[in-house]
């Protein structure tokens, strides 16, 4: 388990959360001087019984560590444990994994909800696109409310190439599209499983899309269209979570799920076909960052070896 350079949170409920959660990880707590109130001896009862150290500072000590914003009089720095620093790693260690893979989520408030939500449901971690994310801040800490310290928050370069990783690892990659045919409720959902979703409004964006191995929509009922993105991610990583303690029900009593007893392990497209299937063609031309046309050239060339044809394109390696 890697540690990274300690992290700033702030706000009461997100410092008590955490000293209750695990106190080992919390270095230390500012207090406002001036507050006396229930909430500032709570705090400094819950870090005095988990042998936390807490320090009274004035207030402009605080505004220091904010630049001014509304920390609540609290403060805290946490050390950071990450159970995994990469995707690879991750799916190294776990054998049936629930995912959330977010693009385009930019809102730091979003984020910290997402974080929440999939801290709740058990999820191992929440993976996002470095070019169109919010990173970990004091607001996302905030309001995810310990989980931004405690659920692994994995950027990508790739986001596609990512997502092309993570099923061949035989994992399922569903994503929520209100333009879906079917409902996540009428799906056959499997048991290793990525949620895939985007921002509210945007959604995901094609590429993104297109890499899914299934499209569900959460039906709507009444007169809203979509719902806040974090909101849908509960929907969905709890919707897994429901689904998994029936199938563990099942097997108690001899049974299993069509999807599990049909589902073929996932192969990424053969190279060989992208003249006759168009499909192949797009896969590889997202996971390898590469127009269409590069990899048709590349192939005629040096023939359909997916390492020769790489070495042709100057990414050997990737």
């Amino acid at each position: 388990m890697s540690r990274r350079e300690p992290r700033v949170v702030f706000g009461f409920h997100a410092v008590l959360s955490r000293v209750r959660a695990d106190p080992a990880s919390v270095l230390e707590i500012f207090l406002d001087e001036t507050r006396n109130d229930a909430r500032a001896r709570d705090l400094a009862s819950a870090a005095e019984r988990a042998g936390v150290h807490l320090m009274r500072v004035p207030t402009k000590r605080l505004d220091g560590f904010y630049g001014g914003g509304r920390h609540q009089g609290v403060v805290a720095r946490i050390e950071v444990k990450s159970a995994a620093d990469t995707v690879d790693e991750l799916l190294d260690r776990v054998e049936k994994p629930l995912l959330l893979v977010l693009d385009g989520v930019t809102d730091p408030h979003n984020l910290g909800a997402c974080l929440r939500v999939a801290n709740a449901a058990g999820a191992h971690a929440v993976i996002a696109p470095r070019d169109r994310a919010a990173g970990i801040t004091p607001a996302v800490s905030k309001v995810a409310s310990g989980a931004a310290e405690s659920t692994p928050y994995i950027m990508v370069t790739n986001l596609a190439r990512t997502i092309a990783e993570i099923k061949e690892r035989n994992v399922w990659v569903i994503g929520a599209d209100q333009r879906a045919a079917q409902t996540l409720y009428e799906a056959d959902l499997p048991e290793a499983i990525a949620w895939v979703l985007g921002a509210e409004g945007e959604g995901m964006r094609r590429l993104t899309r297109e890499s899914c191995d299934l499209l569900v929509k959460i039906p709507m009922l009444g007169e809203v269209e979509s719902l806040n993105v974090s909101v849908s991610a509960g929907v969905c990583l709890f919707e897994s979570v429901r689904r998994a303690r029936g199938r563990r029900t099942e097997r108690g009593r001899g049974g299993l799920t069509a999807m599990a007893q049909n589902r073929p392990e996932y192969r990424p497209p053969d190279p060989t076909q992208i003249e006759d299937k168009p499909d192949a063609l797009r896969y590889w031309a997202r996971t390898l960052e590469t127009d269409e046309e590069r990899i048709r050239r590349a192939l005629r060339k040096v023939g359909p070896m997916l390492e020769a044809v790489k070495k042709e394109l100057g990414i050997a390696g990737v």
